[in-house]
Order: C-alpha cells, then structure tokens, then sequence
C-alpha cells in the first residue's frame, strides 16, 4: 500500500482500491477518481483529462471546479458550500491558497501543504492508508500566523461521489429510545443536512453515511461510505447540482456553533474522517468498517467481553449494600462474569435531583464503603464495575454549591435543567483537571475492572460568562478534554475496561470508540425494537462494541409483555450479553433457562465477538438472522427470529452467507451440507408462532 505525489498527481493505493485528485496551476486540488485498483498510469490520463475538461471557458453562474474540488474553499469562484471558512481581520471571508509542498510521513501517510496567501496561515490535509484494509483516513490541520483567526468552517475532508444519475444516501437516524434507524434517501438537487447540535454524537443522527447509484443490494453493487472520529457536535452536508458530482462535506461543528477564535501560532487539527469504497454491496461496507474498527480503532479488540449483569432496573437509587450483594450472588449463579453497581451509590444521591458531582462514597448507604460488596463480588468469581457520569452536575451537590461558575451557562440568566441537571464546562482546563482528579482517586481507592461513563443531557444554554471570547471553542475543547481524561485514566489503569453510554445511543461513533471497550446502544432494552436498532448499529459498528442486556416485561419504554425469555436472550445475544432485569422476581424456570442461555452464549461468543458479520434479511415480522462465521470459515452461528407468523405459512429457506463452497459443514450436529447448498438452497427452519427464535451452529467436517 502506498501514497505519492508526484507532477500535482496524488495517488493513493489500498489493497483493493485507489484514490487519486489532482492540483494544477491553480493550487485548486480536484478529485479524479475513486474505486476499483488502477494502475498510476491510468490515474496520470484521468488527471490530466479532468484538468483539461475544466480548462476551457465555462457559462456565467457556474464555476468549472465546483462540486470536483478536493477540499472546497470559502471565497472567489467557488460557491458551493465550503469545507475551510475562514474570517480574517477586516472581515475577509475569502480563502485563497498555494500548494507549497508535501510530505511523505511513511509509505502510508501523506501531507500536503498550502499556504494561504496574505497571511501566515498554513493548511495541511493529510491521507493515511493501511496494510489490510481499502478504508482511507483523512483529516486536516490548520497554523495561524501572528495574526487572529476565526474559523466558521473547518471539515475534515470533503467526499466527491462519481458523476451518476443518482446518487442514493443511506444514513442513521432517530431519537432517544430509537437510535440508529437505517434509512435510504435519494439526494436531490441542492443541499442535505445531517447534524448534532447537542454537544455530543447523539441519538438524533449518526457520524456515518453510504452513498450507491440507488441498484446496490446487501450483497452486491458498488458503495461508497464514510465516518467521522468525532464524539461531538459534527455536520454532514451532502451537495449535489445538475451536472456535477456529489459532493459530501464532513466535520466538527454544527451550523453556527462559533466562530472559534484561534490565537497567534495556534494549531488547530480536526477529527479523521474514514472513507471506503466497495463492490460488495451494504455487507462488505459494513463488514470492511468491522474489520477496520478491531484493527485500527477499538483498544483490546482482541479480548473477550465479559457476561454482565446490571443493578439499575432492578433497584433503581434504593441502592445498598445488603440488596446488591443479593443480586451479585444471583447473577453469578446465572454465569455472569462482571457485576456493575449503576447509579444511587455516591453523594447525597437518593433521586436524579441530588448528588452528581459529588463522587465519594455514601455512607448512608454503605456505612463499610463499597470494599466490603467489591470483595465479596470478587470472591463469587465476578469483575466489579461502577456507574459514573462525570461531565454532570446537579445544582443540589456540594459541587454545584461551591463552584456555580463551572458551568455553561449565559450571564443573568438561571441555565436550563434537564434530568435537574447541568453540563460541566470542561473546555475550562482546571475544571477538566478536577474531573480527571476525582475520577482518578476513584479509580485508585477501589478494585474496579469496568466504568459505565454516562452524559444524560445535551448541552443548552452554551456560555461561558468570565471568558466570552472563548464560546466558540467549548464545542472542540470540551469533546478533547473528554478524550485526554479518558485517555490518562485508561493508561493509569489498564486493568479497567470503559464502557461509553450518553442516555443510551448518544455517543457512539470511532472517536470514543477509540477510548472505551463497549457501547451503551441504548437505554430501550425492548427486544423488538432493539433489532431495528441493533440492524442499524451493525452498519458500521462492530458485535464486539455493541452491549445487549435481557430485561424484565413490561419494558419501560413501550409496555410490551408478550416478548419471551429465550427471544430475549436470542437478541441479546447478537453482541455482547448483558442481563439488567430484577433476578429476585425471576421463577425458579425462568432462572434456570437464563443460566441455560448464558452458558450458551458463552459457547458461541467467540464467533459473535470475533466472527464475521452477515445480515441475513431486514427485521420485521418475517424471518430473518444474523450470522457470524470464524476467520477460517470453519464454524458459523446463526441467530434466527421470527417477530410474527402470518397465516400458517412456515418460513423461506434461510441462505447463508461466507462459508466454504466446497467444505461440508454439520448443522448443530446432525445433519451435513455443503457450503454451496447452505449458501444457494439455505437452511429449513421450522420456527412457528411470534417471537420465535433458534440458535443454530456449524461445523465445517475435518
């Protein structure tokens, strides 16, 4: 794998792909190509072809390199809407650079450098490629002179789609208690928005985007997708005009979030935007980001997560030492391997009224500390884990009481509570620090192996009234001063996995990714609804990150009875399985089934956490699965359901995917088919009625 640039010719070669764009005279970098491997000699003619197309004499009102740029820029003839805004003394709203040079940093990462002209601002975009994968990763960095900048606009990379008819976009979408809806929308011409304005990734949309001609399928057809490291505010604005390119602009920041000021010398770099392009359909996306998120992002993405079991709807804040110790031991009878105190344990913590900020120990409700419950937790074989939410807190807290000003607020004027809490500003470096302190004491008192790190309300009311000029750069500073805090702590304390929950859904993407172990996908738990969002979350997020928990009927979201234990845990286990629900008010049977279930999770959690990922069908009321196979094609599991029985109609064949056409392989021990006629014919299956489900292995015969 490679990167050059040579004669204004950027090439970038992945095993399977290449990318290329083009500077000429005027310093405009203009994208070329993207797809299939070509050889640079072919890259050279469509270079040179794209600059000469551009060259000649274009109609008023329409600029040659609009929609074809590399990087869009503010200012002059270019008038879409741009990646780089920058406003300079005077008002200057237009940017107009030359290519200085590049720097090859390896054979797999290169710079190019520009200078913007009038001013001692130079900007950088990077692309960086990998041994083992066609994902690209590109961002930016900008240096200001001795002069102030105000950056409006600043994307990590603008994604050019080929010139097709139609440009089809898939994304995520919904709400709290809904994240990660897949769906499809065709980009007309003019302007599509995807944004956060929230402070955080957020339930309402996701980082990640898929574009095809509107004829790609789950297995077949070419589509291009990209994601953003970014656990922040973010934008994606998708532009396409007649005749010209799709154009897709990604970044920090949601429209009108500053300006942020830089100061003289300041360096400024935003997130890495990931780009790929595949053949394969929707799967081979999804399955080409799996593969890059354990390799490239997911820390320790090797190890297996264990089986946990969850406090918080079975106690609630009534919380005590007795209670949870009773719970600690029935989750360990059930298998489960790491117990996790939620919220109610610190403070004057009695309700979501009081208590966040205060982290120490109550001793109201565990006069011994918590040493006595993390013990006798590790004594029943089990890890020990705590609930915190770190960047909260509640104006009833000793916290809030002494420091008022730590929070984003507007001067005169009482902060807007949600949840009866407020958001600690943490772009304030001694605020960042006092966080990182309490955290760190935290985490040095106790034996924990496990932290579920919560943010349960966006940010409202952005201020930050002793240091008005620094409200555009809370957005950024505040999502980095999350990442160091987590990134000290884990290399302080190795031995505890983080895991990364914002009301659910609300902060998943590669950023925190990169810092934790697992996601909180969200705080529905409803098995129906969670495969709509657990089909959307393995788009591009690995099973391996993806946290499942079995909880009691009725759900608190939707009321739903009728859902059975087994198809409980069948969903659950399509990740990694959690259990939350009251274990005391569980029947002998039921106890008895989940112990059952856990051991069998245990027996196939290799291939789900390690395997890879196929979908076999869409949820609905009709049967469909999901499929893991180990790297060898040697074994697969797969998770059937069916929501609903219409008529008295027994399902279709179930056509696997991934095996070994020629290897026969045993079906959950008995009978033995080829993979050709697993993968052509498919599996007969003969679940009956609602809510059915059935876990099926193979085993390829040696």
């Amino acid at each position: 794998m490679s990167v050059s640039f040579t004669d204004g010719v950027l090439v970038l070669q992945t095993p399977g792909t290449t990318y290329a764009a083009y500077c000429g005279a005027d310093d405009i970098p203009l994208h070329c190509y993207w797809g299939p491997r070509i050889s640079s000699a072919d890259v050279d003619v469509l270079a040179r072809g794209m600059a000469s197309r551009l060259a000649g004499e274009w109609p008023s009102f329409r600029s040659a390199a609009n929609g074809h740029e590399e990087y869009p820029l503010e200012g002059r003839l270019q008038f879409g809407r741009a990646a780089l805004s920058l406003e300079f003394a005077g008002a200057v709203r237009s940017t107009e650079w030359r290519l200085a040079g590049h720097v090859v940093h390896d054979e797999h990462h290169l710079e190019l450098l520009f200078d913007v002209r009038r001013y001692e601002v130079r900007v950088s975009l990077h692309y960086r490629v990998y041994e083992d994968t066609d994902v690209i990763d590109r961002w930016a960095s900008l240096r200001n002179g001795p002069g102030v900048v105000d950056v409006h606009r600043f994307d990590s990379a603008a994604w050019v789609m080929p010139e097709w008819e139609r440009h089809r976009l898939s994304h995520l979408t919904g709400r709290w208690a809904a994240e990660t809806l897949l769906r499809r929308v065709e980009l007309a011409d003019g302007r599509f928005v995807l944004e956060s304005r929230r402070g955080t990734t957020s339930h309402h949309a996701n980082p990640w985007f898929a574009v095809d001609d509107g004829s790609a399928t789950e297995d077949f057809g070419g589509v291009y997708s990209a994601a953003l490291h970014w656990s922040g505010s973010w934008r994606l604005l998708a532009q396409r005009e007649l005749d010209e390119p799709a154009q897709v602009l990604f970044g920090w920041g949601h429209e009108g979030f500053g300006p942020r000021r830089l100061a003289a010398g300041e360096v400024l770099e935003t997130p890495v935007s990931s780009g790929l392009f595949s053949l394969a359909g929707f799967g081979g996306v999804s399955r080409m980001w799996h593969a890059y998120a354990l390799g490239q992002v997911l820390p320790r993405a090797g190890e297996d997560r264990p089986v946990l079991f969850n406090s918080w709807e079975a106690t609630g804040f009534a919380v005590e030492e007795a209670g949870q110790l009773r719970l600690a031991r029935q989750a360990a009878s059930l298998g489960c391997e790491l117990f996790v105190l939620d919220d109610g344990w610190f403070g004057g913590r009695s309700s979501d009224a009081a208590g966040l900020g205060d982290w120490w120990v109550s001793r109201e409700r565990f006069p011994r500390g918590l040493e006595p419950l993390i013990a006798e937790v590790h004594e029943l074989g089990m890890g020990f884990g705590l609930w915190v939410e770190p960047e909260m807190v509640n104006p009833d807290s000793e916290l809030y009481r002494a420091h008022p000003e730590w929070v984003y607020r507007f001067d005169g004027r009482e902060p807007a509570l949600m949840r009866n809490q407020l958001v600690l500003n943490l772009a304030r470096p001694e605020v960042a620090q006092w966080v990182l302190q309490e955290l760190d004491s935290l985490l040095s008192a106790h034996d924990l192996q496990f932290v579920k790190w919560d943010m349960n309300r966006p940010f409202a009311d952005a201020g930050w009234p002793s240091s008005p000029e620094s409200v555009g750069r809370l957005w950024f500073d505040h999502v980095t001063a999350v990442y160091a805090i987590l990134d000290v702590l884990r290399e302080k304390h190795p031995e505890v996995a983080f895991e990364a929950c914002s009301g659910g859904g609300g902060r998943v993407d590669f950023g925190m990714m990169a810092r934790s172990d697992q996601f909180w996908v969200s705080d529905n738990t409803d098995a129906l609804d969670r495969r709509s969002i657990q089909h959307g979350f393995s788009q591009v997020y690995p099973a391996r990150t993806m946290a499942c928990w079995v909880t009691d009927q009725p759900s608190f979201i939707n009321k739903r009875i009728s859902v059975p234990l087994e198809y409980r845990f069948h969903v659950a286990m399509a990740g990694v399985l959690g259990i939350g629900g009251d274990l005391a008010a569980w029947s002998s049977d039921e106890l008895t089934l989940a112990r059952e279930l856990v051991a069998q999770y245990k027996a196939i959690r290799p291939l789900v956490q390690h395997g890879t990922q196929y979908r076999l069908g869409v949820p609905g009321r009709s049967l469909s699965a999901v499929q893991y196979v180990s790297a060898d094609r040697g074994e697969a599991v797969v998770l059937a359901y069916q929501e609903a029985q219409q008529f008295d109609s027994l399902p279709r064949p179930l056509s696997l995917r991934g095996l070994e056409s020629d290897a026969v392989y045993r079906v959950d021990g008995g009978v033995e088919l080829s993979g050709a006629a697993l993968m052509s014919h498919g599996l007969l299956l003969t679940l009956t009625g609602d809510y059915a489900s059935q876990v099926i292995r193979l085993a390829r015969r040696s």
